[in-house]
């Protein structure tokens, strides 16, 4: 069944909305200039909330810090002090970025130029993707709300386990899986009733037509 990652998550309401329509994976983006960004602190009681949850989904639900060119010991300082499980790197980090990180971040890469093929992992962490596919904005590093190049999708999606963002949104989702199969998928603003401000009716949407794309393969 398809991962579902919905992100920009800034107050508990909208965490809890995420985990009771059945997301898998929560982000948190500490990159200053996002609509959505947050701070550690704010993570750390949202994510204490999800924790202390009694849904039965609660424990098995991920965290995911998403950063934007920081270095890996901020980042990991980061990821414990907020109690989150990985990072996301969106920026422009580099191999050795990534291997700093030891087994508990993925890189996001947005076109056939960058260097995908040095970032994927040896994909021992089944909880993560090898990689995430956003679009490739001139200015923005993800939330933009563009769609991601498909073919570029397609192939990486037959070689490891994709996350795949950009443009994505409760009605076009279940086609986009049908087609691509990735791993998972993942969403921001296409959630959103305002920017930082999910609508839960579309976080149920969207998450319910992920998962029910593909039916019972």
């Amino acid at each position: 069944m398809t991962i579902v990652k919905i992100c920009g998550i800034t107050n508990p309401d909208d965490a809890r909305c995420a985990v009771d329509a059945g997301a898998d994976l929560l982000g948190f983006i500490f990159y200053p200039k996002s609509p959505r960004a947050v701070t550690p602190a704010a993570a750390r009681e949202i994510v204490a909330v999800v924790r202390r949850s009694a849904h039965p989904r609660a424990s098995r639900v991920r965290c995911v810090g998403v950063f934007v060119n920081e270095s890996p010991a901020d980042m990991l300082r980061v990821l414990d002090d907020a109690g989150l499980d990985y990072a996301q790197l969106s920026g422009d980090e580099s191999p050795a970025d990534l291997a700093a990180l030891a087994g508990r971040a993925y890189k996001a890469v947005r076109s056939w130029h960058d260097a995908w093929e040095a970032f994927i992992g040896p994909g021992l962490n089944q909880d993560l993707p090898a990689l995430l596919l956003d679009a490739n904005h001139a200015t923005l590093y993800g939330g933009s709300g563009q769609r991601a190049d498909e073919s570029l999708a397609a192939y990486l999606a037959r070689r490891c386990r994709l996350l795949l963002a950009g443009g994505l949104t409760p009605d076009n989702v279940a086609e986009v899986v049908r087609t691509i199969r990735p791993w998972g998928v993942d969403v921001a603003s296409g959630v959103e009733a305002s920017p930082g401000k999910k609508d839960p009716a579309k976080v149920r949407a969207f998450v319910s037509a992920a998962k029910a794309a593909l039916g019972t393969e």
